[in-house]
């Protein structure tokens, strides 16, 4: 679905992967990294000005009003895709990002509350644009995700609580529910390699 500034090869392909924290979205992005021959980027990050962005937004220590957070993140996006991502596609790669446009309409549209359509407005407008192929989203209750990952320091979002966290979840599977040819919605509690496998197959 290359917007704006289109691809110079009609085989490049842009995959999103998408899902509550503790989903295993970085597992699948590897998997599918190595079985696609991709190259796997991750979002907030990727390149130097993103990264920074993420070090600084997730930083518990830090009170950031919720559209200050959905700027930054609009930033560091628009950062990763003119610095990585359209270079990489109108080369004719294959690219996968750990979340992109749809993280930011699922934790600040919905879970901030700051509406879908006003989030997705910057966004598009900083991305010029551009948009995935295909979008898997793996599927797992907030509450379950977040037990997963208790062996590392929890960020910023992380402490938003479980309300915020119902709203993410609900956003996203409306997402998934107005577009159902760009979203491939996948049981996050199948073992990894189970989950590989179904994302391999539905993307093919």
């Amino acid at each position: 679905m290359a917007a704006p500034g289109g691809l110079s090869d009609s085989k490049a392909m842009l995959i999103t992967v998408e899902g509550s924290d503790g989903a295993g979205k970085s597992t699948l992005v590897a998997g599918l990294a190595r079985e696609l021959g991709a190259t796997a980027l991750r979002d907030p990050g990727g390149v130097a000005l993103a990264e920074r962005i993420r070090a600084l937004s997730a930083d518990p220590e830090l009170d950031v009003d919720p559209h200050t957070e959905a700027l930054l993140f609009a930033a560091a996006r628009a950062q990763l895709v003119a610095e990585k991502v359209r270079p990489l596609l109108d080369a004719g790669e294959t690219v996968l990002i750990d979340r992109y446009i749809d993280s930011s309409l699922a934790y600040q549209g919905g879970g901030r509350e700051l509406g879908i359509e006003a989030v997705r407005t910057i966004n598009l407008f900083g991305v010029g644009g551009l948009l995935p192929d295909r979008t898997i989203l793996l599927r797992l209750d907030p509450v379950d995700g977040l037990a997963r990952i208790t062996d590392r320091p929890a960020g910023r979002l992380e402490l938003a609580g479980g309300e915020f966290f119902a709203r993410v979840a609900q956003t996203y599977d409306d997402l998934a529910a107005a577009e159902p040819d760009r979203f491939i919605v996948l049981d996050a509690t199948q073992p990894p390699d189970t989950v590989l496998a179904a994302a391999v197959k539905a993307l093919s």
